[in-house]
């Protein structure tokens, strides 16, 4: 297991925190689009999908650093 502070540890909880914003951020999209603002919605939603397509690739490189050993 990484210690608290290494490389590794860090970026995953920057990788989970990116993942719970995402969340926040569809609430609030599914919150607009049904208060009548489907503009803001789609833009929200465009937003997401970035933060989506840019997960699996922060995964990855999680997945390698750990596997790379302690740091």
């Amino acid at each position: 297991m990484p210690s608290p502070y290494s490389l590794p540890d860090m970026l995953e909880r920057i990788y989970e925190n990116q993942l719970a914003l995402e969340a926040a951020i569809m609430d609030l999209s599914m919150w607009t689009a049904n208060h009548g603002g489907p503009q803001v919605d789609e833009n929200v939603r465009g937003a997401l999908a970035t933060i989506g397509d840019n997960a699996g690739h922060i995964k990855q490189g999680l997945a390698r650093l750990k596997a790379q050993g302690p740091d």
